[in-house]
């Protein structure tokens, strides 16, 4: 397993009823799953509906809520090159950040009819690939994504019921 620095940071006026590690393990999962070799940093945002908002309207020109966004540091092209061959300055491969919903995640959580941890989970994981490069644009990648995310919460549950 590589060195993963995952720093969480969790807005205080939310009602989140999940510590930071919790969150930096779902994360731990999904780079190990991914077999991630170099040592990495990932940030995740756990925040309120109008600052995901904003930042959807800004970055992405989408005036509208959303329950997950990514902001890689690489292109994909540069990803992989950096995660196959290039060893950063410092060491450590900067994937870039995750900033999550709450609010809208337990919007979700209750239509899907599952609870909060099931949602921010997938919320998690689903984020984590797109700083490694998944995306969701085309069918093919789309198909490709959502497999790899069963896959990945398939063992998140295995393990968990295990202990």
């Amino acid at each position: 397993m590589s060195e993963q620095e995952i720093d969480v940071y969790i807005e205080q006026n939310l009602e989140c009823v999940l510590e930071e590690s919790w969150f930096r393990n779902i994360a731990r999962r999904v780079l190990d799953a991914e077999d991630i070799a170099l040592p990495v940093e990932i940030g995740l945002v756990i925040t309120n509906t109008e600052t995901v908002w904003q930042l959807n309207r800004t970055y992405r020109g989408k005036d509208e809520p959303t329950d997950v966004l990514a902001f890689p540091m690489f292109s994909q092209s540069e990803q992989e090159r950096k995660l196959s061959f290039v060893a950063p300055p410092d060491g450590i491969c900067h994937l870039g950040e995750v900033v999550i919903s709450y609010p809208q995640a337990v919007q979700q959580a209750g239509k899907q009819g599952h609870g909060i941890e099931q949602e921010l989970a997938l919320l998690t994981v689903h984020g984590v690939l797109h700083l490694l490069g998944y995306d969701h644009e085309q069918f093919e990648e789309e198909q490709c994504m959502r497999a790899r995310e069963v896959e990945i919460l398939r063992g998140l549950y295995s393990a968990r019921d295990k202990k």
